[in-house]
C-alpha cells in the first residue's frame, strides 16, 4: 500500500453528523479533538490532507486553518470530480488515495479511491461501498482511527511514533 493523499469528510466523520443551532442562529459543530492527532501523524508521513465536504460553513474553514489542512474544498456537489482535479494536478492517481467518507454523497469517491473508509455509524448501503468498515463513530475519533490503521498497513507508525518522541525535550525512550 502507499498511500500519497488523504480525503476526508466532515460532517458525520469528524462530526457525530449534528448542527446545533441556537436562537439567533449561529450553528455550532463538536469536533473531537483526537482527530487533530490523525492530522499530525499524516504531516509526519509528509502526506497531504484534503477536505472535502457539501457544507460551506465558518466553522469548517476555521477548524482547517486552525489544523493547517493542505487543501480544503467547501460546499461542494462532486467530490469525485473535485478529487480527480486534484490528484491530477498533484500528479498522483486516486488509486493513490485514501478517502473517509460517511453518506451517500461520499459514494462515488469511496468507489474510485485505491483505499476507503466508513465510520461504524454510516448507513449500511454506505458501509457496503467502503474498503474498511472502522469501529468508531463519526464525531468519535474516526478518522484518527483511519490514519493509524493506513500507517500500520503501511508499515510507517513505529517510524511516525519514534519521530514524534524525539521532538519531544527530554525523552529518552
Amino acid at each position: 500500500m502507499n498511500i500519497k493523499l488523504v480525503i476526508t469528510d466532515i460532517d458525520g466523520v469528524w462530526t457525530d453528523g449534528g448542527m446545533y443551532i441556537d436562537n439567533n442562529g449561529n450553528e455550532f459543530k463538536k469536533f473531537n479533538t483526537s482527530d487533530s492527532a490523525g492530522v499530525l501523524m499524516l504531516r509526519g508521513l509528509e502526506i497531504p490532507l484534503v477536505i472535502i465536504t457539501g457544507e460551506d460553513t465558518e466553522i469548517v474553514q476555521r477548524r482547517s486553518e486552525k489544523l493547517k489542512v493542505n487543501y480544503l474544498f467547501m460546499g461542494v456537489r462532486n467530490k469525485l470530480l473535485v478529487a480527480t482535479t486534484l490528484c491530477k494536478d498533484l500528479g498522483i492517481s486516486l488509486k493513490e488515495t485514501a478517502f473517509i467518507g460517511d453518506d451517500i454523497n461520499d459514494i462515488q469517491l469511496l468507489r474510485a479511491v485505491g483505499l476507503s473508509a466508513t465510520p461504524s455509524n454510516s448507513v449500511e448501503y454506505v458501509r457496503k461501498e467502503a474498503m474498511w468498515r472502522l469501529e468508531k463513530k463519526g464525531g468519535e475519533g474516526v478518522f484518527r482511527e483511519f490514519v493509524e490503521k493506513i500507517m500500520h498497513e503501511m508499515g510507517t507508525f513505529d517510524k511516525v511514533m519514534e519521530a514524534y518522541f524525539s521532538r519531544i525535550s527530554g525523552y529518552d525512550g
